[in-house]
C-alpha cells in the first residue's frame, strides 16, 4: 500500500507536467478559433510584436545557411559566422530596431513552422512570396527578384539548354522551396528529389544522383564559380512570385511596418548590389582559397561535445523514465498499468524526428524560453524511456518467481526485495540490450540537428556548406561516430564481464 502511494504521487507529478502544456495549448487554440470579426478589429490596438522585441532587446532571425550568396557560413577565429547579403539585411534590421541580433540556423522547411510557433521573430532565407505561404505568414516588401537557374555537370552543358531538356530526368531542389512546385508545373514526367540543404543537393549532383538542381540564379552562379566541375545556366522558367521578402508572424503589423522601413532604405540605397553582394563574393573567394576540411577541426570537436552531452543526459533521464514506467506496467493497479502501456505504445509507434519537432515547435510554442538543446534532450530521453521500460520489464519478468518468495520469506520488504534481489539480477540479464539502446541513442542524437542544435551532424553540414566539399566531411563524421560507438561498446563490455564475475 505504501509503494502504491509512491506510484500515485509520481503519477500526479508526471500528469501535471504533461497536462499543463496541453491545457495551455488547448486554451490558445480556443482563443485562435474566435470569429475573425471579433479579433480583427482588436489587432491594430493589441499588436505588440515590435514592443516585445524591443523589451527583450534581441531580434531572433531564422535562416537556413548554405545558400550563397543569400546566407552561408564562414570560419572566423575558429568560430562560425553567418554571412551573405541577407545576413547583412538582418544586421541592418536589428540595428534599425536598436536591438541585438540572434541567428537560428535550421532546415528551410522548418522556418515557417518556427515562425508560427514563435520560436523566431522573423525568417530571412531567400523566401519567395507565394499565395500558399501568405495564408500562414505575412511578408515584408520585396528586396530581391531573381531568375531561376539550373546547376549541372559541366560535361553536360551541351546536353541541357532549356528546362524542357530535363523531361523524364531527376531534378533536385530544397524541401519547401518554390522551385519544387515549378519543377512539377513546367517539366513533364520529371522525377523530383527534395533535400533539406542546398549543399546536400550539390553533393547529390556531384555523385550523379541528380541530373540537375534548380535554384536562384545568384546561388547557382556561386556554386559554379566555386566548383570547376559544375555549370549554371538560365532555366527560362517564368517566375510567378512577387520576389524574396522577410517572413513575419500573422498580424505582426507593428513589426512589419518597421521591417518595411528598413527594406525601403535598402532598396533606395541599393545596398544589396552596391555593398552586400560584393562583400559576400569576397567571403566566398576567401573560403575557396583558404578553407580546407582539416582547418575545421574545432567544428567537429564542438559537435562531439554536444553529441556526448545530449547522449549522457538523455541516457540518465531515459533510464529513470524507463524504470518508472516498467514498474507501472508491472503494477496490479489498472490505471498505472494502462497509462504505462499508452505511453510505451505511443512513443514506440511514432518516429523520433516527429517527437523532436513536436517538443520544440509544439510544446516550445507554450514554453517560449525552451532552448533547442533542452527540447532535443527531452525528446530523445522520452523516446529512449519507452524502449528502456520494455527492456527492464523483460529483465524483471525473466527472473524466477522463487527469487521474490525467498526474499520475502527472509523478512525483506517489497522495496528491499526489488532493490537488493530483483533489480541487480535483472540488470545483469538486460545489460547487453541496454548497451545496444545506449549506442543507438548516441547515433540517433544526430536527429536534433533538424531544430538547430549544434551537435556533430549540424557541424558537419556547416563544414560542407563552407568548404563546398560534401563527401570528405561526411566520411570524417562517420569515423568519429564509429570511434565513439566502438569506445562505448568496449566500456559496456567491461561492465558486462564484471556482472558475469559477480
Amino acid at each position: 500500500m505504501k509503494q502504491l502511494k509512491h506510484y500515485l504521487m509520481l503519477l500526479t507529478v508526471l500528469a501535471s507536467i504533461i497536462l499543463a502544456p496541453l491545457t495551455a495549448f488547448a486554451n490558445s487554440s480556443a482563443a485562435s478559433s474566435t470569429p475573425a470579426s471579433s479579433t480583427s478589429t482588436a489587432t491594430p490596438a493589441t499588436d505588440d510584436s515590435l514592443q516585445k522585441i524591443k523589451q527583450k532587446g534581441v531580434l531572433v532571425v531564422g535562416t537556413s545557411a548554405g545558400y550563397p550568396p543569400f546566407e552561408f557560413t564562414t570560419k572566423k577565429d575558429g568560430k562560425t559566422e553567418y554571412v551573405g547579403f541577407e545576413m547583412s539585411l538582418a544586421r541592418q534590421l536589428a540595428k534599425d530596431l536598436g536591438v541585438k541580433l540572434e541567428i537560428k540556423n535550421m532546415d528551410f522547411d522548418s522556418l515557417l513552422v518556427a515562425l508560427e510557433s514563435h520560436k523566431i521573430d522573423v525568417a530571412i532565407a531567400g523566401i519567395n512570396i507565394t499565395p500558399e505561404r501568405e495564408k500562414s505568414v505575412d511578408f515584408s516588401k520585396t528586396y530581391h527578384k531573381g531568375t531561376k537557374y539550373f546547376l549541372i555537370h559541366k560535361q553536360d552543358k551541351d546536353k541541357y539548354k532549356d528546362y524542357m531538356d530535363f523531361k523524364g530526368k531527376t531534378i533536385g531542389t530544397e524541401n519547401g522551396a518554390m522551385e519544387y512546385a515549378m519543377i512539377k508545373k513546367y517539366i513533364p514526367d520529371v522525377h523530383e528529389k527534395g533535400l533539406a540543404k542546398w549543399s546536400s543537393l550539390v553533393i547529390a549532383l556531384q555523385a550523379h544522383k541528380l541530373d540537375g538542381v534548380l535554384m536562384d540564379s545568384a546561388t547557382a552562379k556561386a556554386f559554379a564559380q566555386n566548383n570547376s566541375d559544375l555549370y549554371a545556366f538560365n532555366s527560362h522558367m517564368k517566375v510567378t512570385s512577387d520576389g524574396v521578402a522577410v517572413a513575419l508572424p500573422k498580424g505582426a503589423n507593428s513589426l512589419k511596418a518597421a521591417v518595411n522601413k528598413t527594406v525601403d532604405k535598402v532598396n533606395q540605397e541599393d545596398l544589396i548590389n552596391k555593398k552586400w553582394l560584393p562583400e559576400a563574393a569576397k567571403y566566398m573567394q576567401t573560403s575557396q582559397k583558404t578553407n580546407t576540411v582539416a582547418s575545421y577541426w574545432t567544428f567537429f570537436v564542438k559537435g562531439v561535445k554536444y553529441t556526448l552531452l545530449i547522449t549522457v543526459l538523455a541516457v540518465i533521464v531515459g533510464f529513470l523514465i524507463g524504470v518508472l514506467f516498467a514498474l507501472m506496467r508491472l503494477s496490479d493497479n489498472k490505471l498505472l498499468h494502462s497509462l504505462a502501456i499508452c505511453y510505451i505504445e505511443f512513443i514506440r509507434g511514432t518516429p523520433m524526428l516527429v517527437q523532436i519537432m513536436f517538443v520544440y515547435f509544439g510544446i516550445g510554442a507554450i514554453i517560449q524560453s525552451m532552448p533547442a538543446l533542452v527540447a532535443g534532450i527531452i525528446a530523445v530521453a522520452i523516446n529512449s524511456g519507452a524502449y528502456v521500460a520494455e527492456i527492464i520489464r523483460s529483465g524483471i519478468q525473466s527472473l524466477p518467481l522463487g527469487q521474490t518468495e525467498a526474499a520475502r520469506s527472509l523478512g525483506m520488504t517489497k522495496q528491499q526485495t526489488f532493490r537488493y534481489i530483483i533489480m541487480p539480477q535483472a540488470l545483469k540479464n538486460i545489460w547487453p540490450a541496454l548497451g545496444n539502446e545506449f549506442i543507438t541513442l548516441l547515433k540517433d542524437s544526430s536527429l536534433v540537428s533538424t531544430i538547430g542544435v549544434t551537435e556533430l551532424m549540424y557541424q558537419t553540414q556547416l563544414v560542407q556548406a563552407d568548404t563546398y566539399k560534401g563527401v570528405l566531411p561526411l566520411f570524417i563524421t562517420m569515423m568519429i561516430y564509429f570511434f565513439l560507438t566502438f569506445t562505448l561498446t568496449r566500456i559496456l563490455n567491461h561492465f558486462e564481464k564484471k556482472f558475469k564475475h559477480a
